[in-house]
């Protein structure tokens, strides 16, 4: 039973042998992993500067296919911390 636990967690965390980012809800603690639909790659974790000097928290494609806002949970951002 812990070998599965452990194998499990372990397949969340790296995505063909990649680190993945992991975003997370500070409020209720909901988590979620993003790939690329076009390449498969996990999404990473990036701040966009605004012309007014604001920044947008984002999720990338590492290999240049864009990119999206980064997801959000109980009203507010969602954090990201890559494990």
């Amino acid at each position: 039973m812990m070998l599965t636990l452990i194998v499990t967690i372990t397949n969340l965390r790296y995505h063909k042998g990649n680190q993945m980012a992991t975003y997370e809800c500070p409020k209720c603690g909901m988590g979620v992993n993003a790939t690329c639909a076009k390449c498969d790659a996990p999404l990473v974790d990036d701040v966009l500067k605004l012309d007014d000097g604001s920044e947008v928290r984002i999720s990338k494609c590492p290999n240049g296919h864009g990119k999206i806002k980064s997801p959000q949970c109980c009203g507010q951002d969602m954090t990201c911390a890559v494990s």
